[in-house]
């Protein structure tokens, strides 16, 4: 998600800064009481600063409050409070609230469930550098569902995921060179992108690479036996 656009020279000057009501000093200062650092976590108090930024149109702010309402923190689970600052951060072209509320159409939480909606969001802030965007979307064009089914627009995406070390974009396009779909079948390369997700702890590619392994494995026994049979009938025939 977004974070703070501005710097402080300590921690006592951005407080003060939010108090006075500086909307991006007001957005870190929430972060500071969400996740602990320099205060006591208090989820209350960050939707507290949340709010104050979110309401001068801090875009990063918005999505913050829109997460605390989806997930119950300081405030009551709301979701469609969620998809509400999400929409408002979204508007201002926020890749951060664009790709959630895209989740949010897409899971029908909050709003209407609309897959064309869903991936009208995922592509702005696919388009943005979004990474989780950038995965979702690949999944859309690679299923075919709302868009034609497009295997290579599928790679595109997956890979511009997958170098900003998404792990489930690296295991699909790992998947999409062992298979072929939308780039020449490439198992060396499959495997390569297969390493990276499953460093990450993505399970599937952690599979995929077993599978791969035990493959490999299998058929260099199969070879060893069936040149140590071939020895075998050699010498009896001597």
């Amino acid at each position: 998600m977004q974070t703070n656009r501005r710097t402080w020279q300590s921690f006592d000057e951005m407080r003060r800064a939010a108090e006075e009501g500086d909307p991006a000093a007001q957005c870190y200062f929430g972060i500071c009481y969400q996740n602990g650092q320099g205060v006591t976590q208090d989820y209350a108090e960050a939707v507290k600063w949340f709010r104050k930024a979110a309401d001068q149109n801090d875009s990063a702010a918005q999505c913050y409050l829109g997460y605390c309402y989806q997930n119950g923190l300081g405030v009551p689970q709301e979701f469609g409070q969620a998809a509400k600052w999400y929409r408002e951060a979204a508007d201002q072209g926020d890749p951060a609230g664009q790709f959630n509320l895209g989740m949010m159409y897409e899971t029908g939480q909050g709003v209407t469930q609309n897959y064309a909606e869903a991936v009208k969001w995922y592509h702005a802030a696919a388009e943005q550098g979004e990474p989780q965007a950038q995965f979702n979307l690949g999944f859309f064009y690679e299923s075919g569902q709302v868009v034609p089914q497009d295997y290579k627009e599928a790679v595109k995406w997956y890979r511009l995921s997958a170098e900003q070390e998404c792990a489930p974009a690296q295991c699909n396009l790992g998947l999409c060179y062992e298979t072929g779909r939308g780039v020449p079948q490439d198992v060396r390369e499959a495997v390569r992108w297969f390493c990276r997700a499953a460093r990450q702890g993505d399970k599937t590619a952690q599979h995929n690479l077993g599978v791969y392994y035990a493959t490999l494995e299998a058929a260099e026994q199969a070879t060893t036996g069936a040149a140590e049979a071939a020895e075998e009938t050699a010498g009896e025939a001597q």
